[in-house]
């Protein structure tokens, strides 16, 4: 983890994550998971502390906004 990146949200597994990070990629904002998962070996671990997702501090709000506002729903 940098030191300028903060926790914009926690998930209970990894493709939860993955879904929210790709959300704020799409929308041009740097993502990074963290998990503590021994390297995928053991993936129960991550129920104990979740899996967080981490964005530069500068684009934290914007992050929080796009990953709490709905999705419009596909025409």
């Amino acid at each position: 983890m940098s030191e300028n990146q903060v926790v914009v949200a926690t998930f209970a597994g990894e493709i939860e994550a993955e879904l929210a990070k790709g959300s704020l990629e799409a929308a041009g904002i740097e993502a990074t998971i963290a998990k503590d998962d021994c390297g995928g070996m053991r993936p129960e671990l991550q129920f104990s502390g979740g899996v967080t997702l981490l964005v530069n501090a500068d684009v934290a709000e914007e992050a929080r906004r796009i990953l709490t506002t709905p999705s419009e729903p596909a025409s």
